[in-house]
C-alpha cells in the first residue's frame, strides 16, 4: 500500500499557451493529449518517462491567486490506491476527491497527490478523458526521467513533513543534512519510496540564523510548495546548449568555481573548460560524479524553476555544490528584484 512511482506532475496556470509552450519548444516534450470541459482545459506533455499536465481555466483559480503558476499535484502511482489512501487519511491527510476512479488526498500547502494504480510505462492518466493529439510515444530527447521534486517548507515544519511522507506514503528517509552559509542555515531531509521512483527532497531555512532563499520562496509563494523539479539528462553539456538555443535561461556561475574545481575533482580537468562554457557545476560522492545546473524561473512571481541533473554512478544530491547553487539563486533573485 506504499506508493511507488510519480506518474504525472500537474502544473496550473494562468498562460496555457505559454506554459505549454515553454516545454514544448524550450525542452522538447511531446503534446501527447487534451482534455476539455467544466471551463477548464489540460495538456499532457511527455518527455522520456516524465509526464506533465498543464491545466488552466476553471478549479485554478483560488491556486494561482494564492501561489502563482505552480505544482498542484504530484500523483503517485501506487501499488493499491484505495489502501494507501486510506493509510494517508489515518496519518492525517485530508481526502479532497473520491470519485470514482480517482482518489486524492492533501499533501503540503495546497499541493495534493493523486492517487492512481501503478502503470507499467507512461500512460495516460485514467482520472479524466483525454483526446490523443499525438502519436502513442513521445520522440526521444535528452530527458529520461524526473530525478526528484524539491518542496520548500516553512521553518520548523521539515521533521513534520518528512515524518508524514514516511507515514501517509511509504517512503523512506535517504539522506538529510544541515548546511550553513554564510550567516543562514539550510536543514533537509530526502525520502524516497521503495521503488525510487519517488525522491523528494525537502528544505526548511533555519529560523535562528539570517533569513535567506527559502523563507524568500516561502513568502513569493505564499507558503509551502514545489520549487524546482529535477530532470535526469542523458549529456548535460550538450542538453544545455540545445535547451539555451531553444530559448531556456539558466543560472550563471562565477569563473572561480571553476578555477577551484581542478584541485577538488581530480580526474575531471579536461572538462573543465565544457563546464564553465555552460555553467554547469561538479560534484562526486562515494559512488561517482553528479553534474547540474538549475533554469531562471519562467514565472512572474520567480519561484518554480528547473533543474537538469546527470549521475556518472552518483547517488546523492551534490553536498558540495549546494553552496553555489544556492548562490546561483540569490543572485538571480537579486536581479529580478
Amino acid at each position: 500500500m506504499a506508493a511507488q512511482d510519480i506518474e504525472y506532475v500537474e502544473l496550473y496556470t494562468s498562460d496555457m499557451p505559454s506554459a505549454v509552450d515553454y516545454f514544448v519548444t524550450s525542452f522538447g516534450f511531446t503534446l501527447m493529449a487534451e482534455c476539455t470541459g467544466d471551463g477548464s482545459r489540460s495538456s499532457l506533455l511527455r518527455h522520456g518517462t516524465v509526464q506533465l499536465v498543464v491545466t488552466a481555466g476553471r478549479g485554478t483559480e483560488e491556486f494561482i491567486e494564492a501561489h502563482g503558476d505552480g505544482i498542484a499535484d504530484i500523483a503517485f502511482g501506487c501499488d493499491d490506491p484505495a489502501r494507501t489512501c486510506e493509510r494517508a487519511v489515518t496519518a492525517g491527510a485530508t481526502l479532497v476527491d473520491s470519485a470514482p476512479g480517482k482518489l486524492v488526498v492533501s499533501g503540503f500547502g495546497d499541493s495534493r497527490h493523486t492517487l492512481v494504480a501503478r502503470s507499467a510505462g507512461a500512460s495516460l492518466p485514467g482520472d479524466r478523458v483525454w483526446k490523443p493529439v499525438s502519436e502513442t510515444s513521445a520522440r526521444p530527447g535528452r530527458i529520461w526521467l524526473l530525478d526528484h521534486v524539491a518542496i520548500l517548507v516553512e521553518g520548523g515544519d521539515l521533521t513534520d513533513y518528512a515524518n508524514f511522507c514516511t507515514e501517509a506514503f511509504g517512503l523512506a528517509r535517504y539522506s538529510g543534512e544541515y548546511i550553513e552559509i554564510g550567516e543562514q542555515g539550510i536543514d533537509s531531509i530526502v525520502v524516497r519510496s521503495p521503488s525510487g521512483g519517488i525522491t523528494f527532497t525537502i528544505l526548511e531555512q533555519d529560523q535562528a540564523k539570517k533569513p535567506g532563499q527559502v523563507d524568500g520562496f516561502i513568502s513569493r509563494y505564499g507558503g509551502p510548495g514545489v520549487q524546482h523539479l529535477a530532470f535526469l539528462v542523458d549529456d548535460i553539456v550538450s542538453a544545455v546548449h540545445e535547451f539555451h538555443d531553444r530559448g531556456v535561461e539558466f543560472m550563471r556561475s562565477p569563473n572561480v568555481y571553476y578555477d577551484k574545481l581542478a584541485n577538488r575533482l581530480p580526474g575531471i580537468e579536461e572538462e573543465i573548460a565544457g563546464l564553465r562554457a555552460t555553467n554547469v557545476l561538479a560534484d562526486r560522492d562515494e559512488w561517482g560524479y553528479l553534474l547540474q545546473l538549475f533554469t531562471r524561473s519562467p514565472y512572474n512571481r520567480n519561484t518554480l524553476f528547473y533543474e537538469l541533473v546527470q549521475r556518472r554512478g552518483a547517488r546523492g544530491f551534490g553536498t558540495a555544490n549546494i553552496r553555489a547553487l544556492y548562490e546561483a539563486v540569490e543572485r538571480d533573485e537579486s536581479s529580478a528584484g
